[in-house]
């Protein structure tokens, strides 16, 4: 992803103020278990408009699957236990492409602080599976919340078609 786009998913997520409205959060987390959709719906307002966007995009591929749409709407829930303000989370987006071996070493291991959320919110896809796991979302929603951020080198399974699918509406919302 190049800077400029980085940019502007900042501008789009700083804007993200008011909450989602409920008729279009009823439509998608149909595909939620009434535990899940609770682990959704307590995602920041920006964190809910991107899953929004994810699972709009993938609702209307072949792809489309109740496992798919629900990790979707999950993928990033493991980012609501590291509370960063939108320009907080830009600045550490922003790094991840620019020093991303600075952040990496800073991430490593859980600390207090400020070192804490960024490791949490550098993990948050194995946070965000172990939440969806532990809400009762199926296993295979898990699996791909668990590897969306994961680089494939092939793709020979349905779930790793899947992954592609969740991965390509994931980076251009």
């Amino acid at each position: 992803m190049d800077a400029l786009y980085r940019v502007q998913q900042f501008l789009r997520a700083s804007t993200a103020r008011g909450i989602v409205s409920q008729r279009r959060l009823e439509d998608a987390t149909v595909v939620l278990n009434p535990r899940a959709q609770a682990l959704f719906v307590e995602q920041a307002p920006q964190d809910q408009r991107h899953a929004l966007t994810v699972f709009e995009a993938l609702e209307q591929t072949e792809h489309a699957s109740e496992d798919l749409l629900a990790a979707a709407l999950l993928h990033d829930v493991g980012k609501s236990l590291a509370p960063f303000r939108p320009w907080q989370r830009g600045l550490f987006t922003l790094a991840k492409y620019l020093a991303p071996r600075t952040l990496e070493r800073a991430s490593r291991r859980p600390a207090r602080g400020l070192r804490h959320r960024l490791w949490q919110y550098a993990h948050h896809a194995q946070i965000g599976a172990a939440l969806a796991e532990e809400v009762g979302c199926s296993p295979v929603t898990v699996r791909l919340i668990l590897r969306h951020e994961d680089c494939l080198e092939t793709c020979q399974t349905r779930e790793d078609r899947w992954l592609v699918a969740l991965q390509t509406a994931d980076d251009v919302s």
